[in-house]
């Protein structure tokens, strides 16, 4: 948008004949102005420097965040170790108990980093409508979709929103890619 203003400022002679004396005083009387303008009037366009973008994080950086909360669901609830585990060889009692545990140590992470809301407030099994211009993503039509809205259904999910996310931030000397790190008793 700056560069568009500066385009209609400069656009007329008298504008540029005056941004031209300017730079002509600016450069005569401070020599690092000259240093600054001289690649700008080179005939070759690679004198200019060329503005560098910014390094791109590797993807543990650029995800450092939740790749912590991940952590925090592993030392609270144990979750990677449940989902890791071939569970088809334990009783249904054994795994209801270890779901126990992993429940309510992941309940509290995901309380600590997010405040989750209903996207729609109905209980579940509920008549509902669904309005013409609704947003489709945050309510999923299943069933016989057929015509145009609105659509009258029974609500199967209410479905969640994030209200706040308090996510912490990840010290650049921890390795985002350790989830948990070996145990060794001595």
């Amino acid at each position: 948008m700056v560069g568009n203003n500066q385009a209609q400022t400069y656009s007329s002679f008298g504008a540029r004949l005056a941004l031209a004396v300017k730079c002509f005083l600016r450069t005569l009387s401070n020599a690092e102005t000259a240093q600054r303008i001289a690649p700008l009037l080179s005939d070759r366009p690679e004198a200019v420097p060329a503005p560098q973008p910014e390094p791109e994080l590797p993807p543990e950086r650029k995800h450092a965040s939740g790749l912590y909360m991940l952590s925090l669901l592993q030392r609270e609830g144990r979750l990677i170790d449940f989902l890791q585990e071939d569970v088809t060889s334990f009783s249904d009692a054994d795994v209801g108990a270890a779901a126990r545990v992993v429940h309510a140590g992941c309940r509290k992470v995901i309380a600590g980093c997010l405040a989750l809301e209903p996207i729609l407030k109905e209980a579940e099994g509920a008549t509902i409508q669904v309005p013409a211009g609704f947003d489709a993503q945050r309510i999923r039509l299943t069933g016989n979709v057929a015509g145009q809205p609105p659509f009258r259904g029974a609500l199967k999910h209410h479905g969640w929103v994030t209200a706040t996310v308090r996510l912490p931030s990840v010290s650049d000397a921890l390795d985002p890619r350790v989830i948990a790190p070996a145990e060794v008793e001595l």
